[in-house]
């Protein structure tokens, strides 16, 4: 499996590294001037013919625009960028103006040298983020820096720096932008808005996970215990046995990073979407869900290797702080059985999603995990308040149990809908799910016999509302067995059969969409007059499953798309049409994340692009009027 990734890492580095149309370089004029003086730094790049990169100013809802700033300054107090004047017009990748560099551009430094600087050749580096495009395609962002030298020489004569007209100082340029663009409309709807509320919500759902994960039986018994060992400790005083109780939370907050971090390095900054919808990858996340899932339910015991446990243990009673994040670690390895079911979703979405989730993520979810134990070390009198450990802790495990293998199920058919073995349809997916959800609430009530309920226990007003809540969801599903939508869910199951339509009537009734046909799909918009629309999509998307189930229908929205040719494109397939189509993607956009929409005349001109899901229909419906938009404009 590790070669798997490795080779998947370099193979898309490879891919992604082998053009590289711009090169950089760095001048320092004077080359020597003394401390607390100006010299001026002239960060140049030189474009091969044909590419042409964006501005710092672009403005924003299509290309990404350049950054650039000063790294490693030792020896700069502070400086302002200037750029020279682009050329704005209308990007054919992205359908709207645009501002551009071509053949050279030479970005300015106006650099400041601190006045304490040390006499002798410093280094200064400059570094900038781009993308390149040409007319037909775009490469993905890159990072590069140069470097040059400067003497500073405290009797040297200070000169005065001077920017040639028609520069403009970027960070004035981009304060006025962004004042403009909040009375303006982007014409290439986005919402970043809305990105930043996920990402948030993301990080709030791994923090209460990580405090769920405190109700387990492997962790909750061991809260007085840890607490006491800090508080209680025979040499030093009540502060030092804080302080080695927030050494013992860093070292569960560490492992956990740790873990996201290697995540994030495994998928690397290209890999995100093949890993998180690989087959492969989601048919092993499955296996060791359903190892879980049956470890939970006592059908064994899940440990670590003893002597590791044991030399961990010996070496965390050492005491000091060393031993208390060691401490920290065997706990946390300790607890993994009942930890991971919890840890397993969390780490694999937000490698789906990418950016820097899998590590923020993970540490979220440790900062939740850990925070009860130093709260408790700084308030030791709440220990007398906790509920004492009893059945409802194995409760808590076998419901956890049930959780895990319909979560396994999940794994299963995303990697089934990839490989198009159609092992798993949608009514034997349904059908799990509503089995797997009745039985914790049957548990529950005490109708299933397993470990946890005894016969006389009393029926508690709390456990018989949890178990209602699992047995209404489960009957909540049973329409969907008849093909009736279920909403939000439909993400997350397979997508409806031929038969029948998602709406509930006949497949007839619904709008046509050709499958992986993109050629055919432009043929026959230039036969209906019509625009195309373009779905980016994939099989183990569930952004993308819940765009078809629940955007696409609405009647703004199917109102406006019956004006298309639509086309779906899969891209996490592993056959070679998958593949062509994530290609095109990467080649016309510059992207390979799904969902990605785009409208396209007949003739492959891009009218306008949206990525990404999103909830707010008008803003959806704003993206389709784009596209009748143009179709009337031409004919005018």
């Amino acid at each position: 499996m590790r070669r798997l990734f490795v080779g998947l890492f370099l193979a898309l580095v490879s891919l992604f590294g082998a053009q590289d149309p711009v090169q950089w370089t760095l001048t320092i004029e004077p080359a020597t001037a003394p401390p607390g003086s100006h010299v001026l730094a002239r960060f140049a790049a030189k474009i091969e013919p044909g590419w042409h990169l964006y501005s710092l100013t672009t403005p924003k809802g299509g290309p990404i625009p350049s950054t650039s700033s000063l790294a490693d300054r030792p020896v700069v107090s502070g400086f302002r960028l200037y750029q020279p004047k682009p050329e704005r017009k209308l990007d054919p990748n992205f359908q709207i103006d645009t501002e551009t560099f071509a053949d050279e551009v030479v970005l300015l430094y106006d650099v400041e040298l601190k006045k304490d600087a040390a006499a002798g050749p410093a280094d200064i580096t400059a570094q900038v983020r781009y993308q390149c495009c040409n007319d037909k395609s775009c490469l993905p962002p890159k990072r590069k820096s140069a470097s040059a030298t400067i003497t500073i020489d405290p009797s040297a004569k200070a000169q005065t720096i001077s920017i040639p007209p028609g520069y403009t100082d970027v960070q004035l340029a981009l304060a006025s932008s962004t004042a403009a663009a909040s009375t303006a409309a982007s014409p290439t709807p986005v919402a970043p808005a809305s990105q930043s509320s996920r990402f948030g919500l993301f990080l709030l759902t791994a923090f209460g996970a990580g405090l769920a994960a405190i109700f387990t039986p492997c962790v909750f018994p061991m809260i007085p215990f840890t607490v006491s060992y800090f508080i209680n400790r025979q040499t030093g005083n009540r502060r030092d046995g804080v302080l080695q109780a927030v050494v013992f939370c860093l070292g569960i907050v560490v492992l956990f990073t740790g873990l996201g971090v290697l995540m994030k390095t495994i998928a690397g900054p290209f890999g995100v979407v093949q890993l998180g919808n690989s087959p492969w990858v989601n048919g092993f996340i499955a296996l060791v869900f359903v190892i879980f899932g049956l470890s939970l339910l006592g059908a064994y015991e899940l440990t670590l290797p003893s002597g590791l446990l044991t030399k961990l243990n010996q070496t965390s009673e050492r005491g000091g702080y060393f031993g208390a994040l060691l401490m920290g670690l065997t706990f946390t390895l300790t607890a993994f059985a009942c930890i991971g079911p919890i840890v397993g979703p969390l780490l694999v979405a937000s490698v789906q999603t990418g950016g820097a989730e899998p590590v923020l993520g993970m540490a979220s979810f440790a900062t939740g995990l850990a925070a009860p134990f130093f709260l408790l070390a700084l308030f030791p009198s709440y220990l007398q308040k906790l509920p004492k450990s009893g059945g409802w802790l194995m409760r808590v495990k076998v419901v956890l149990g049930f959780v895990v293998l319909a979560i396994s199920i999940k794994y299963l058919s995303s990697a089934d809908q990839v490989l198009q073995t159609n092992l798993i349809s949608r009514e034997m997916f349904l059908a799990s799910w509503i089995v797997l959800f009745a039985l914790p609430g049957l548990y529950l009530l005490g109708f299933l016999r397993l470990e946890g309920i005894k016969p006389d226990d009393h029926l508690g007003i709390g456990r018989m509302l949890i178990a209602a809540l699992f047995l209404i969801f489960s009957i909540s599903l049973l329409p969907g067995l008849f093909g009736s939508p279920l909403g939000n869910i439909e993400a997350f199951i397979p997508v409806q059969g031929k038969a029948v339509a998602l709406g509930g009537g006949a497949e007839s009734a619904g709008p046509v969409w050709l499958k992986n046909q993109y050629r055919e799909a432009l043929a026959k918009a230039k036969a209906e007059n019509k625009m195309v629309f373009v779905n980016f999509t994939g099989y183990a998307c569930t952004n993308c499953h819940w765009m078809k189930a629940n955007m696409f229908p609405r009647p703004e929205i199917a109102g406006l798309l019956k004006d298309f040719v639509l086309v779906d494109l899969y891209t996490d397939g592993t056959d070679s049409v998958s593949e062509q189509n994530q290609q095109l993607e990467e080649k016309r956009f510059g992207t390979v994340a799904i969902p990605f929409y785009a409208i396209l005349d007949p003739d492959e001109k891009v009218i306008a692009t949206y990525p990404n899901l999103t909830r707010n229909a008008q803003e959806f419906a704003s993206f389709l009027k784009s596209g009748t938009s143009a179709k009337l404009a031409s004919k005018i």
